[in-house]
């Protein structure tokens, strides 16, 4: 002891055992402490539920009588529900309860579901009779308590993902220079517990589960996720506790209210009549400032005639909606703002909000695929690993334990990546995380497509060989290839959509914002149980064999290859997709009261930060373009001209 702090001498080989021995060990400021309680919490909590997750379709399988597609879907719909019920807990969080206090009680939800799972799965007498090869055989009392497990897990785990992720970076100060920094790296560390977590539980739990029965890897899960939010408890005194004081679903729904209202209503010609409130209101402790996006659209790399026509059959269009939501703050005439309730008048605060979740939906949109090709390593690629060689040595390495791979790229390239590549690209980009949450996330999704051509080639081989010779299987770690290369994929996107969301939000939504992370990989999964339906039912048709691609439950018999290839072209059109819609995405102009100037483009040079706003673009600095009429033609001039082309540049480095 020194003084009244533990101090604790180990070797340190890595920034890995560095964060392990935080998390046991009470030392440093109270933003440290608490975020160490909270990574202790998210290693313990995803070492039980992604391990369950990977034993699931063998399980269902083994025990529980489902086909190779049934025991898919069931996977990817629980793990849709689980994270599109992470919006329940973001609501919550944001409305009634403070985050803590969410987490705490879909902790509760969640360790109650591991229970049922571990009761069931140890009693052979809940095991339902094999059917004859259908897709699921469950039924009666059974079928109620296996599929309200399911309910409970997904209820539970998506509720505190809801909430979890802001709760830790609301323990940063940003008033602060150095807390401001250290939340630049937080969702870094993060998704690095996450993944340090998740190795342990795919190599121990699942290796337990599959060679001393299935119930072991649900008890295990249980145990940890009660360790954790004990752990999580335990740190209360750290914290820093916001209770939320306005429901932001709440005020969306005032807006659209106000703006119907005043639908017959005419702009100001002057942007500073609109309604803004002189005091802050609940958790909004920041004003944001009218903007003009979706006003007009200048796409780059056209001819000045094309873009003016453009400008006439999309600009004036696209601006309709948002023109529209701004008469949500137009003060009737006659009356007082002070006079009118929230549903008669809304600030310009407000209306901005909901123009900053509008700006995000195509971003939501375009990670979909992503997670659909995510769902095929959890599901299809474990169908794989069951027919090949599993030797490593002289130990016999557990299918399920495959994905290890891909958490230990990410486990030891999430350093790197903090430590080597920020400090080396800030250098040329001049961003405080070396490149944007954009162009994060836009790698992630190139390196997705790849990982599923190659999933394909590697099918290939290994349907090749097995028919050749079923004794002599290719090895389990062909398998490698693809998990790896989705391992630095997930590395980028994740960790860039976690960011992007809770930076980008409104302050009282931030909850909300960052389960859109959750809800993108929701639609993934369901997505890919829809996609396995459609194209196994028009395969059906065209096939001489009159056979889906994905069928039975003999593997050799499949053409799985070809549904990773289309997956694989589907990723590459998404991606062309997304470049468009993050071209297009303007980031809100202010952040906490830090960031004062509003960047055009994805792209965020030292030069678009610093300078003063007489340097900037006009474009990036007046919003106020409600001055001319919204149904007049443009004017094209010289200066109009040189806004345009710098715009352009912008979108043009950022691409």
């Amino acid at each position: 002891f020194k003084g009244n702090k533990r101090v604790v001498t180990v070797p340190l080989f890595t920034e890995t055992a560095i964060t392990i021995v935080k998390l046991l060990v009470i030392k440093g400021t109270n933003f440290k402490l608490a975020n160490n309680r909270e990574y202790g919490l998210v290693a313990l909590e995803n070492m039980g539920f992604i391990s369950n997750v990977l034993i699931m379709f063998s399980y269902f399988m083994a025990d529980l009588s489902f086909n190779i597609p049934g025991a898919a879907n069931t996977v990817t719909n629980f793990m849709g529900s689980t994270f599109i019920l992470s919006i329940i807990g973001a609501f919550i969080s944001d409305t009634f309860i403070s985050r803590f206090q969410t987490c705490l009680i879909f902790g509760v939800v969640e360790i109650v579901a591991f229970m049922m799972m571990t009761i069931q799965a140890h009693d052979r007498g809940l095991h339902p009779e094999p059917c004859g090869g259908k897709s699921s055989c469950m039924k009666g009392g059974i079928g109620v308590m296996f599929y309200t497990s399911l309910a409970l897990l997904a209820l539970g785990s998506g509720g505190v993902r809801g909430a979890l992720a802001a709760f830790g970076a609301d323990q940063f100060d940003t008033k602060k220079p150095k807390e401001l920094k250290a939340q630049a790296s937080y969702f870094n560390w993060l998704v690095l517990s996450t993944t340090l977590g998740a190795a342990i539980g795919v190599v121990g739990f699942v290796w337990v589960s599959t060679n001393h029965g299935w119930w072991w890897g649900f008890f295990l899960a249980t145990l940890g996720s009660f360790l954790g939010f004990t752990l999580f408890f335990l740190g209360k005194p750290f914290y820093r506790i916001h209770v939320p004081k306005d429901s932001p679903l709440l005020s969306i729904v005032q807006v659209i209210v106000a703006a119907v209202n005043h639908r017959k209503l005419k702009l100001p010609e002057n942007p500073e009549e609109l309604h803004e409130s002189s005091t802050n209101n609940g958790l909004r402790e920041q004003k944001l400032t009218r903007t003009s996006q979706f006003t007009y659209v200048l796409l780059p790399y056209l001819k000045r005639e094309l873009e003016i026509e453009l400008f006439y059959y999309l600009g004036s269009n696209m601006s309709y909606i948002v023109l529209w939501l701004d008469k949500a703050a137009i003060v009737p005439n006659d009356s007082k703002p002070s006079e009118l309730s929230q549903w008669e008048i809304c600030t310009v605060t407000q209306v901005e909000e909901v123009k900053i979740l509008i700006r995000m939906l195509p971003i939501i949109l375009s990670t979909v695929i992503m997670n659909t090709c995510l769902a095929q390593l959890q599901t299809f690629s474990q169908a794989q690993g069951a027919t090949m060689n599993k030797k490593l040595g002289k130990l016999n390495f557990p299918a399920g334990s495959v994905p290890v791979i891909p958490l230990v790229f990410m486990t030891v390239l999430l350093p790197v990546y903090e430590f080597f590549f920020v400090p080396f690209a800030r250098k040329f980009t001049k961003h405080p995380q070396g490149i944007t949450q954009l162009q994060r996330v836009g790698v992630g999704l190139v390196l997705s497509a790849i990982s599923m051509g190659v999933a394909g080639i590697v099918e290939v081989k290994r349907r090749n060989q097995s028919r050749i010779n079923p004794f002599e299987p290719i090895s389990l770690f062909w398998l490698s290839f693809q998990y790896g290369i989705f391992g630095i994929a997930d590395m980028f996107s994740l960790v860039g959509l976690l960011e992007f969301f809770y930076k980008e939000a409104p302050v009282g939504m931030r909850s909300l914002a960052t389960s859109f992370t959750w809800i993108s990989m929701s639609l993934g999964y369901f997505l890919s149980s829809v996609l396995v339906d459609i194209v196994n039912s028009v395969t059906k048709r065209v096939s001489p064999s009159q056979k889906g691609w994905i069928n039975g439950i003999m593997l050799d018999n499949n053409n799985l290859n070809l549904f990773y290839w289309l997956l694989a072209v589907l990723s590459l059109i998404n991606f062309a997709i997304y470049l468009l819609s993050a071209s297009l995405y303007k980031y809100k102009k202010e952040d906490d009261g830090l960031l004062k100037t509003e960047m055009a483009s994805t792209t965020t040079s030292l030069a678009m930060i610093s300078a003063s706003e007489d340097e900037l673009p006009k474009s990036t600095t007046q919003e106020d373009v409600a001055k001319d009429d919204t149904t007049a033609e443009p004017k094209v001039d010289v200066k109009d001209e040189k806004e345009h082309e710098a715009h352009s540049t912008n979108i043009k480095a950022d691409s």
